[in-house]
């Protein structure tokens, strides 16, 4: 579905502050693929996800989706297939638009039948999408989205993202603002819509226990490598003590992570 060969991406090219951030990287993503991508801090993971999603255009190689050549093509092009969810529960809703008009809005990106002016049906079908999400929203389609708290935004940011019905969706640390419980809830949420409607996603997390909990294949990032690929029975064998002594005897030196320095 998706095909990356052999990206790299250098920032400053031919000057003193000249930074390769993905070197040399290829990755097929299949359809149905939950992929989860671990790294440090600069490993190069939301720069992959920038290549992806057209947000920066790579020095060298190419990327396929669907089999089409997208190397060149602009980032609003791919926003029709791709959607992307990141870290800031504030990025993937409008606060000063009522939670209808935002629902709107979904709807006109990804709705097969026109889509022309709120009416009761339509408000119907928005309540009972909302009810899923276990927050009481479907009673509050005409607060401003600004009112709600982060973590009922970013669980409404999921569901407009999966209204939208796009063919891959980008998970940019998704949860990683949001306190324990309300992450928990959106991770519920996240693994529901990916199962019912056969989502292909990609979620960065620096949690290293998700990173293996989530997905069926999972990919550690390096210094802008893919360093690791991991899928299957030997996923489901992974624990945080071995992902950590891979990491090691591959880069011989220790893997920097909050999560690994707490465990000791």
């Amino acid at each position: 579905m998706v095909k990356l060969s052999n990206i790299t991406i250098v920032f400053n090219q031919g000057t003193p502050d000249e930074n390769t951030a993905l070197k040399n990287v290829s990755l097929s993503v299949h359809e149905g693929d939950f992929v989860t991508i671990i790294g440090s801090n600069g490993a190069g993971k939301s720069t992959l996800f920038n290549v992806i999603a057209g947000t920066y255009k790579p020095t060298e190689g190419t990327i396929l989706v669907n089999n089409i050549d997208v190397t060149k093509q602009p980032e609003y092009k791919r926003a029709k297939h791709i959607g992307r969810i990141f870290q800031n529960p504030l990025m993937g809703t409008a606060g000063n638009m009522s939670l209808e008009d935002n629902l709107m809005i979904a709807c006109k990106k990804g709705f097969k039948w026109p889509v022309l002016s709120l009416n009761n049906n339509m408000r119907k079908m928005f309540r009972q999408e909302l009810a899923q999400l276990e927050m009481n929203l479907e009673n509050r389609l005409t607060d401003n989205v600004s009112m709600f708290s982060g973590g009922q935004r970013q669980a409404l940011t999921l569901l407009m993202m999966v209204l939208s019905r796009p063919a891959l969706i980008l998970l940019d640390e998704h949860t990683a603002a949001l306190d324990p419980k309300n992450a928990q809830q959106v991770l519920d949420l996240t693994t529901k819509f990916v199962k019912k409607f056969k989502l292909t996603t990609m979620m960065i997390t620096h949690n290293m226990s998700h990173a293996i909990k989530y997905g069926n294949r999972l990919l550690m990032m390096d210094e802008g490598e893919i360093i690791l690929e991991a899928g299957g029975q030997e996923k489901q064998k992974l624990t945080i003590e071995k992902l950590v002594e891979k990491f090691h005897k591959i880069r011989h030196r220790e893997f920097e992570s909050d999560e690994v320095r707490l465990s000791k």
